[in-house]
């Protein structure tokens, strides 16, 4: 069920800017990997759980099976 947030988190706001910035840069998003290097987090688990809450949240949608093709809703 998409719903659209309230109120995002810090960090969720820090992931949808950084994931914004890699694609006015490069024309695609970041990997997990990449995103969680680029916010200073030492692994990938926790990228992953906040992604999957922010498409959940409706914030950000797939285009296929992996992060880099996401589009941001808001």
């Amino acid at each position: 069920m998409n719903r659209r947030p309230e109120h995002l988190t810090a960090r969720e706001e820090q992931i949808l800017r950084c994931i914004r910035r890699w694609i006015e840069e490069r024309g695609e998003g970041p990997s997990v990997r990449q995103l969680a290097d680029d916010i200073g987090l030492s692994g990938t688990a926790s990228v992953a759980y906040h992604l999957g809450n922010l498409e959940e949240r409706g914030a950000l949608v797939r285009d296929g099976r992996g992060w880099r093709t996401c589009r941001l809703v808001r």
